[in-house]
């Protein structure tokens, strides 16, 4: 079954955060990976909903195949020499969903 990684996304330097997305980019299609969504423009669909004090400056969303991709490629050696980039480019909340399995009626 497939996951998906919800990223929201602080920006702290811009240039690093770009290098790392675009090298991420290229490991997460070893693993069979793909980037759904890496946007800025974030726009509420709930106003009645009050929101937190930090809003995201970017949300990214990640599709993997099945978990156990998704945690090869995060603990791949190519993965884990990014780590202090992205620690340099940006601060992040990741969260892992499982896709959606419709249940037999």
């Amino acid at each position: 079954m497939a996951v998906y990684i919800v990223m929201e996304v602080q920006v702290i330097n811009q240039k690093k955060y770009n290098q790392y997305m675009s090298e991420f980019s290229n490991i997460i299609t070893n693993y069979g990976g793909r980037c759904l969504a890496d946007e800025g423009n974030i726009k509420h669909l709930d106003q009645e909903i009050r929101l937190e004090r930090r809003q995201p400056e970017r949300m990214v969303i990640l599709e993997f195949p099945c978990e156990v991709s998704l945690r090869k490629c995060l603990a791949s050696p190519e993965y884990r020499s990014l780590s202090e980039l992205r620690l340099a480019g940006a601060s992040t909340r990741t969260r892992m969903i499982q896709g959606y399995k419709p249940k037999k009626v």
